[in-house]
């Protein structure tokens, strides 16, 4: 499918050598010593590897986890460099900072084809503050900007929209191609019944999501913490599991004007905390205080497969069912996981977003080419299968604006 923003391919090679350029990417792997091998680091690659064949000199930059605005040595991205040099079987250099006289001395002993990875963007408070001067020092570093950070597309954040204003060319890199190519055929129209299946702990995030999406979607299976605020707003007692607050309200409309899409678990797998493991007990209906969802219950898992192993055409997941990390909450997800993949074999359109979807499926024995597409984004795909606009994209140079300059150098 085209789309309608100006691809780092459709740039004449010859103008990128020489050129300072910067790309977003998104190399969020807080596990790395857990997966060696992370996809968010290899998807990032063929954009990599494109602009430095091209003799552009590449200026990376990333966010790892929450840093609280403040360096913090274990969410230093210099591992992240050091991994990305073997992956690439080349140099990657590395600064301790993503702004400063030592990264513009860094940035001017650069030759052509090299690589720099910046560090931690989230060290500074301008980064998710989206702050003009940190902006302004950012886009000073280069050329040309380009985001190749699809899962972080939907903050309005510095490094995501704030310095891409300062820039003439404004472009996406291939992993922002793929999503948006994949994500946009359900966007604009999915082959329906269409089913969508939300979980995970990033409640306030999939809530918003869900705004846009719901009025798409022929049925919404929920999981998860996102479950409980759903139940909490139906009156259901679901003790102390996590529940935002801000959308009851919300949550409560959606159910009396489209309850008939929303299936809901009924019964739960459920603890004192997640390390208790004499406290587990499965419970039907409600749950009891002191206790907490760790995992759809197993009539909710089977009535779940059920609904996704037959008869849809296209199905999005985001998030899994429980704390699929732990085996004793985890079956939820892997009964999921394996009729997605049920369904993709039956010729369903099958996408996964979110941080932990690959993961999942490893849990669950099911194959990256058992899905149609594993999406970097979570809370983005939702957000733009919804129908939001995604200020990390909408910034972007659009084809139909091109200057003949861009395409004539």
């Amino acid at each position: 499918m085209n789309i309608n923003k100006i691809i780092i391919s459709d740039i004449p090679a010859s103008y990128y050598a020489g050129k300072k350029v910067f790309v977003r990417i998104d190399f969020n792997v807080p596990n790395l010593e857990i997966d060696p091998d992370p996809p968010r680091i290899r998807r990032a690659i063929p954009t990599i590897d494109y602009l430095t064949s091209r003799k552009a000199k590449v200026i990376l930059a990333s966010h790892l986890g929450r840093p609280k605005n403040k360096p913090d040595p274990k969410f230093s991205l210099k591992p992240i460099a050091m991994r990305l040099a073997e992956i690439l079987k080349a140099n990657v250099n590395f600064v301790g900072s993503c702004i400063g006289d030592k990264v513009n001395q860094t940035i001017r002993n650069m030759k052509n084809g090299d690589v720099l990875l910046l560090e931690n963007l989230r060290f500074h408070e301008g980064e998710e503050a989206c702050d003009e001067k940190f902006s302004s020092e950012l886009a000073s570093l280069a050329d040309i900007y380009v985001n190749d950070a699809f899962g972080t597309s939907h903050r309005k954040h510095a490094s995501t929209y704030g310095m891409a204003r300062h820039f003439e060319y404004r472009l996406a890199g291939f992993l922002v191609q793929g999503e948006l190519e994949h994500m946009t055929k359900i966007r604009e129209g999915p082959e329906r019944p269409f089913a969508v299946v939300v979980g995970g702990v990033k409640i306030k995030d999939k809530l918003e999501a869900l705004r846009h999406l719901i009025d798409k979607a022929d049925k919404v299976l929920v999981g998860g913490c996102v479950a409980y605020t759903f139940l909490a707003s139906k009156g259901v007692s679901v003790g102390d599991s996590l529940v935002e607050q801000e959308s009851i309200s919300w949550a409560s409309e959606v159910l009396s004007k489209q309850g008939h899409k929303v299936i809901l678990p009924q019964d739960h797998i459920v603890s004192t905390n997640a390390d208790d493991v004499k406290s587990i007990r499965l419970v039907l209906g409600e749950i009891p205080k002191s206790l907490k969802g760790f995992d759809i219950g197993r009539d909710a898992a089977k009535g779940y497969t059920t609904e996704l192993a037959t008869g849809n055409r296209t199905i999005l997941w985001n998030g899994p069912m429980g704390l699929f990390e732990k085996e004793q909450f985890s079956h939820g997800t892997i009964d999921v996981a394996r009729s997605v993949a049920l369904a993709y074999h039956r010729g369903c359109t099958t996408i996964m977003g979110g941080g932990d979807s690959i993961a999942a499926l490893r849990v669950a024995g099911v194959s990256e080419r058992e899905v149609t597409h594993i999406s970097t984004g979570g809370s983005a795909s939702l957000a733009y299968i919804g129908g939001e606009e995604l200020p990390g994209i909408s910034i972007l140079n659009d084809k139909s604006v091109m200057e003949p300059s861009l395409t004539e150098a």
